[in-house]
Order: C-alpha cells, then structure tokens, then sequence
C-alpha cells in the first residue's frame, strides 16, 4: 500500500503524440507514480490515429504505474480536443481518427459557415467559427469522401469520449471538449439539432453530455485495466480545458500553451463570440468559459527548423531583420490552412542561430497577437503569463515569449498540467470540491516568476508587416493540394 494521506486518483492525458497516467493522492496532489506511452500519427495534409493505440497506451502507461494504480478510487480522461472517433456497433473504429491537426476540411469549414449564415452567427450560436480543426468540419469532409465510414457509423465520439466509454461502458461528454465540435451549442448548452441536420448527423450517435461535478460511469468487468470493478470514473474533458483545471485558474490569468500546437487561453465569466474566428469560445469543464486560440505550429515547427539548420533547439542567436513565419502545418491563427513556411529578409550575413530565433519569434507572434482578443476588457495586463507545456522549459521560448510580450512570465513547476486537472476532476468527485480548488489546494501553478522586459515593438511591427504583405501567397501556398 502507498503511504498516501488521503485517497488516490487517476489522472489521464491522451494527446497526439502519447497517453500518460499520473497516480496522485488526492489529499496533497503529490504524483506516487506514472506513465506513458506513445501513439503514431500519420503525415502530411491528412493526420490520423488509430484509437485502439490510445487503448493500448492507456494500459500499458498504467502498468508502468504498478501497484498504486490499482488502489486509485477515482480516475479521469483529458484528452486532445476536437478529433473524429467513428465506431460500428460492436464500439471498434470504422476508420482511424481523424485528429486536430488534419487540415483537409478547410473547404468543408468554408461552405459551413456560408451555410449557416456567416461568421458572426456561428460565433453567436457555437460560440465558435469552425476552422478546420472543429470536428462539425472533418464530419463533413467524411460524408463528402467516405460515405462508406459514415453509414458504418454507429456512435461518434472525441479522444477523450472513446477512452472514457471503454472504461464505463456508456457513452458520455462533457461541455468542455462539446464545445470544439462546432455542434454544440453555447447558448442552450445543448446539441445544435438543426447544424447537425445540415450536416446529416444522427443526434443519437452522439454521447450524453454529464454536467461538471457529475459521474460519468463506474469501470466495468474486462477492461484489461488495474481498476476494480465500480472505481468512479469522471467526466473528463478536453485537454486544454484539463490544464486550467490542472492550473486552478481563476477567471482573468492568461495562460500560454507551449506544445505540438500553441494555445492561449484564460478563464471568464463571460460566453465568448468571436466573429473573427481567432478565438474560439469554449466552455471550461467547471461551468465557466475558457475563450481561446490556437496554432498548428508551435514546438514541433521550431523544432523542425532547428534540425533542417543541424542546431540545438537552443542554439539561437540575436540581432538580425530576418523574419520566418514556421507555417509547416498550414496554419489556423491566423487562419491559413494553405499556407508554409515562408523566410523572408534573407541576407549574406544571417547567421543559422539567427534564422532558428526568427522561427521562435513567428510562432510566438501569432500567439501574443490571439492574446489580447483572448482576455476580457478588465483583465490585468501586467499580470504574470503563466507559460507552460512542453516548450514552456525551453530558454529559448522563455526569453521569446518575455521579449515580444513585455509581461512577467511565470513556470509553473508541476508538469503533466493535463493530467494533474484530469486527476482534480477525479478528486472532486470523491470529495465534493470544485476541481479548480483542488488543484489549487494542491498549489500546481506555484513556480518561478521571470520580471517583463521592454517589448521589442520592432520585431513584433515586421513581422506583422510581413505577414500582411504574404497573405496573398500564403493563402494558396500549398497549390492544390
């Protein structure tokens, strides 16, 4: 037995990449064990998973976690927002997932919201305008190209949803990762009966939505798993509304998302409408609202970028105009799911450190412009930017983001916030609190603070400039394909 203090949960983030588990005791938030283990993801414009990897990670990261998985009295899934999970009626994929990143449903998310009356109205009534990530788009880019998977269609489900019906056996939601599918409505909280219509989608395949402080299921028999039958199983939630709960955010602190994709966000009080589409206007998974934007290309790009130049990631050097937009992925803030890379300002003198450190500052630049639409008109703009992901350890990111945003910059040192908010939400369900609080009682966005710089006003002018004067050539950038 573990020499927990109070009960032990499990906490789950399934992202592209991997399933991680950590085992913490709900008292003290202390992580006694974890896990993880990775998936595959295929290249190019269409990205997808096989949800059985996921399965498979899942048990295979609980493993690693050994004996103190088994004791856990409560366990929660966060996972990557936004994927396409089809499954026949005997609950296996018809097809592997479609997943946040696919970018083939760009002309799909353009007819939809020509179809439902324009941007403003989606905003209003989702509180999103769909791009290509939102599953309502790859649902539709599904009927158009393979009507055989969609008539095989028995139930539709997110990431999160596949692996919490595995565990209980019913298929369920919550509001939070509802809100990126682009049928779900903000307003009413509630399936949006007539976009599914006009994407001819079946409400009765769709999970029930569980309400935030709700039981979602209890594990069931031959799930091949270190639980005992009838542990609790909560609701889950997408992944970035897992982190703010991972986080104890309260309503105003602005956080930066450093991973495979970029993400600021913050939580409000207030239901978001962004007629633009820059940010997208989620629910958060305690009753609040978590309006936020996103990038395709963040670590992964830079990463990119320092390989091609055979540099460390750090390896960046200052001084120079050079200005590179790391659009590898197409792109969604801005919205540009056509566009590449693009390097301009090339000259004798630029140096390959140099080259790396315009990388970092393209991709930070998209993010800090989505931040100001992000926070409400009160927030406090000298308030510490909490940094975290995966990028977030990175010196180079740290004095990137303190650079172009001028804020004081805080790290947290919890990691794994995905899965530390998934296993708050599993804690809340055995002691009544607010997830939030138990993260906060746990003290997870405790971490060093970094004092603001000037903003570099300069740097952050050219590359707005130039990425005005490209749009042309970015939007039809990928030609055809």
């Amino acid at each position: 037995m573990s020499a927990a203090e109070g009960p032990l949960v499990v906490g789950v983030d399934t992202s592209t990449q991997s399933t991680k588990a950590l085992v913490v005791d709900a008292a003290t938030g202390q992580v006694v064990a974890s896990g993880q283990a990775p998936h595959t993801v295929s290249s190019g414009a269409g990205r997808e998973s096989d949800p059985r990897q996921w399965w498979d990670a899942l048990r295979e990261a609980l493993h690693q976690c050994g004996d103190a998985a088994r004791e856990a009295a409560a366990v929660s899934i966060g996972g990557q927002q936004h994927g396409l999970v089809t499954l026949d009626a005997q609950g296996e994929p018809v097809r592997p997932a479609l997943l946040w990143n696919d970018v083939r449903s760009a002309p799909q998310a353009r007819r939809l919201i020509e179809e439902l009356g324009g941007p403003k109205s989606w905003a209003e009534r989702t509180g999103s305008v769909p791009g290509v990530s939102f599953t309502v788009t790859k649902w539709a880019w599904l009927t158009e190209h393979e009507p055989e998977a969609v008539r095989a269609a028995k139930a539709v489900r997110l990431p999160h949803d596949y692996l919490t019906e595995r565990l209980t056996g019913e298929g369920t939601t919550d509001r939070g990762d509802a809100s990126g599918t682009g049928w779900w409505a903000a307003g009413t909280e509630a399936y949006d009966e007539e976009i599914l219509a006009r994407v001819g989608l079946d409400p009765a395949l769709l999970p029930r939505l569980v309400r935030p402080g709700e039981v979602a299921g209890t594990v069931r028999d031959g799930h091949g798993l270190p639980f005992s039958k009838g542990t609790l199983v909560a609701a889950g939630t997408g992944d970035n509304a897992a982190a703010a709960l991972g986080l104890g955010l309260r309503p105003g602190v602005p956080v930066m998302s450093l991973g495979t994709s970029g993400t600021v966000y913050a939580v409000s009080q207030h239901r978001p409408a962004d007629p633009t589409g820059t940010v997208a206007g989620f629910a958060d998974a305690r009753g609040d609202w978590l309006p936020l934007a996103c990038t395709l290309n963040c670590t992964l790009a830079v990463d990119r970028v320092a390989a091609l130049l055979g540099l460390d990631r750090e390896a960046v050097e200052p001084g120079t105009d050079v200005t590179l937009l790391p659009y590898l992925d197409g792109e969604r803030t801005p919205n540009l799911p056509r566009s590449s890379g693009l390097l301009h300002g090339l000259r004798h003198d630029t140096t390959a450190g140099q080259l790396l450190q315009a990388a970092y500052d393209g991709a930070v630049h998209s993010l800090l412009g989505a931040l100001e639409l992000v926070l409400d008109a009160d927030a406090d703009p000298t308030a510490p930017l909490l940094l975290i992901g995966g990028g977030a350890r990175g010196t180079a990111w740290q004095q990137t983001v303190r650079r172009l945003s001028g804020r004081p910059v805080q790290i947290p040192e919890a990691r794994e916030l995905v899965a530390l908010g998934a296993a708050a939400q599993a804690a809340g369900l055995l002691t009544g609190e607010d997830a939030a609080a138990v993260a906060r009682r746990w003290k997870t966005s405790a971490g060093p603070v970094l004092d603001a710089v000037e903003r570099d006003e300069a740097a952050l002018t050219r590359i707005s400039g130039v990425l005005s004067d490209a749009a042309p050539l970015l939007e039809r950038s990928a030609g055809s394909s």
